[in-house]
């Protein structure tokens, strides 16, 4: 029998599912030939499909060194490279095959996956649709496009890909699960959580789905089924650091859920995920000189046009950089205009977005890093993992939320004293507690902001909360339930997406005998038109247990009381500290009972409202939220004590 006979007999053995006797052929062969390519080739395969991932690299290689143009070889190849994180040679490689097979759909497609690794979703889109242009029916190809597009914003032309996808495989569970992401990224909740539950239907277990359905319902307001959706999820997969942030995170939004209750499930988290890295931790040898310049790293998903962007912008405009050199660590996944304006104040820049925790990690440490601050806490995006390896000798967390990472290797959470005042217990939180002087944030208005308009007595009242409506809670409900049934000309307008939570609040709102046409909702805006909306609403109405942010300094911005109630956690005294830093104590209520009224009295004096709408922008001016300056200093304040603490210890 001939090598090219043997190899034949070899391949239809394996063809037929006959491993181990094409294996044993593939060794014969090699014991006479030792570099028969498509023999080196078939075995690296059987290798790699046994898990042996680094012995059919050496085999693959060695087949690609006696045949250089092996378009195969060189495909899996680059596939074994990506299953151990070689992705940097991976690409190269697939490259490579590209330039040898130029009209192979497959040759574009598996370049494109490996782009979408590093986060280079716009060139995986055009990889995948060259591969649709030669396959028109490559239903794998239509699936990564749809997801690629959704990472780049484009969530429309996603739903159709991904439609044709499901249409060519309707029993292809990941299908349906990308399907629903791509629903949910245009704002469409019903159709997301009818594919994520078609997902399930097809795969009970799939993680992802079940993932994907807890956020959706908490979008949507069910906080319960969200966070039953979470611990399945958590459940079936333990190690899944990101479910248990997304479980932590939305703890805060659901009433009855305590302080210590939060810390117990982030230092759980701490347990799960950060400790078990704790092992990776090495010294640092960072002069330790109280004074000297320091090297203060930002690590975000944020940097972008986000409430993180927005506040840490004004921050980097005004850092004293004799005293400090800044260095951003941005994980942001779809960079924008605001990316750039941030960019161009820090001293130094880092794309982190598809780069390992343990590649992040070491470049910190090349930095030498300081004090590295997280700006995400348990949000999406996060990069805790990279704190958990304290590749800098101080670590803090500051401006996502205002509450505890649970993380030992975080030393710091920034505050403020009316987040959390003097009588709060600082056992609630596992980091030491450094109060600002003043205000957590610092605000600056957007750029495109309009006029304040005038104040219209002649019109009904008209509330707005414009919260994301996951913040608004039974114990919300209830309070403004009871002020439109008070005052029956007035009107309510709530930001929500489109879908079946809406006509659910107007049933609820009918049945406590108020008109449903009184609300009104309205879905995402652009930033100006987000901003109009407020010179239609007379009284903005906070949010509880977690309190508005952002949105409450844009409607005083925009000359709009706000009403707030001042909770027993920090994230529900966010309006607390914006009212008081502004000088309207009067406006934050003690209790729900004084949230009504206090939303009613304003409401029935016109003559105050008509003064604060045309007073609010110059208190927000001069207050301490709107001091850039000031609170770059205390936050360089609180930076320099971190340090000197570290320096003492």
């Amino acid at each position: 029998m001939t090598i090219d006979q043997a190899y034949n007999l070899a391949r239809q053995q394996y063809d037929s599912a006959q491993r181990a006797r094409a294996e044993q052929i593939c060794r014969e062969i090699l014991a006479q030939q030792p570099n028969h390519p498509t023999t080196l080739h078939l075995l690296g395969i059987m290798t790699a499909q046994a898990g042996q991932i680094a012995p059919a690299i050496e085999l693959l290689r060695k087949a690609i060194a006696a045949q250089p143009n092996f378009y195969h070889a060189l495909n899996d190849l680059a596939g074994a490279l990506e299953i151990i994180g070689q992705r940097d040679e991976a690409l190269t490689i697939y490259q490579t095959a590209l330039r040898l097979q130029p009209n192979n759909p497959i040759a574009h497609y598996n370049l494109g996956h490996c782009l979408q690794s590093f986060r280079r979703d716009a060139e995986a889109i055009a990889e995948f649709r060259a591969a649709l242009t030669l396959q028109p029916d490559f239903h794998e190809a239509m699936n990564n496009l749809g997801n690629a597009l959704v990472g780049q914003g484009l969530a429309d032309e996603a739903i159709m890909w991904l439609t044709h996808a499901v249409q060519l495989k309707p029993d292809a569970a990941d299908y349906h699960h990308n399907l629903a992401s791509a629903f949910r990224a245009a704002g469409d909740l019903d159709r997301a959580a009818e594919q994520y539950r078609r997902a399930l239907s097809l795969q009970p277990n799939l993680v992802p789905s079940i993932h994907g359905l807890g956020n959706v319902s908490c979008e949507a307001g069910d906080l319960d089924q969200a966070l039953e959706c979470y611990r399945k999820a958590l459940a079936l997969s333990p190690a899944s650091h990101d479910i248990h942030s997304a479980l932590l995170y939305s703890m805060h939004f659901q009433p009855g859920v305590s302080a210590q209750q939060i810390l117990a499930e982030a230092r759980r988290w701490n347990q799960m995920h950060a400790a078990p890295l704790a092992r990776e931790i090495q010294p640092h040898d960072n002069d330790a000189i109280p004074d000297r310049r320091l090297r203060i790293g930002y690590v975000s998903p944020d940097f972008r046009a986000h409430a993180v962007g927005r506040f840490i912008l004004p921050l980097l405009q005004h850092h004293d950089s004799a005293q400090f050199e800044i260095i951003c660590y941005s994980n942001t996944a779809r960079p924008d205009s605001t990316t750039a304006r941030l960019k161009a104040f820090a001293h130094h820049w880092r794309d982190i977005a598809g780069i390992s925790d343990e590649q992040v990690c070491q470049m910190t440490r090349a930095d030498r890093i300081d004090i590295l601050i997280d700006l995400a806490m348990h949000t999406d995006g996060n990069r805790l993992l990279v704190f958990a390896r304290k590749p800098a000798p101080v670590q803090a967390t500051y401006l996502a939320y205002c509450s505890t990472t649970g993380l030992d290797a975080i030393d710091y959470r920034l505050s403020d004293p009316y987040l959390d005042p003097p009588g709060f217990d600082d056992r609630r939180y596992c980091e030491k507690t450094m109060r600002l002087a003043s205000s957590f944030w610092c605000y600056a208005a957007p750029d495109d902001a309009p006029d304040v308009s005038s104040s219209q007595r002649d019109r009904p009242i008209t509330f707005g909360c414009l919260n994301n409506f996951c913040k608004i809670s039974e114990s919300v409900l209830a309070c403004w339930t009871e002020i439109l049934r008070t005052l029956p000309d007035s009107r309510l307008v709530l930001h929500a997406h489109p879908g079946a939570h809406r006509q659910k609040l107007g049933d609820r709102m009918a049945a406590a005998g108020i008109d449903p046409n009184r609300m009104e909702f309205i879905g995402f805006l652009p930033m100006r038109a987000y901003l109009e909306r407020y010179r239609t609403i007379d009284i903005a109405l906070d949010t509880f247990p977690y309190a508005g942010g952002t949105t409450s300094c844009d409607a005083l911005w925009m000359g709009v009381p706000v009403v707030t109630f001042a909770g027993a956690t920090a994230v529900g005294r966010g309006g607390a500290s914006i009212l008081a830093n502004i000088g309207l104590p009067d406006l934050i209520a003690p209790t729900t009972a004084d949230y009504i009224r206090i939303a009613i009295d304003l409401a029935n004096d016109r003559a105050r409202l008509a003064e604060l709408r045309a007073t609010l922008r110059d208190r927000m001016r001069a207050s301490p939220l709107m001091n850039a300056a000031q609170c770059t200093l205390d936050i360089e304040s609180a930076n320099r004590t971190m340090w000197q603490e570290w320096c003492a210890r």
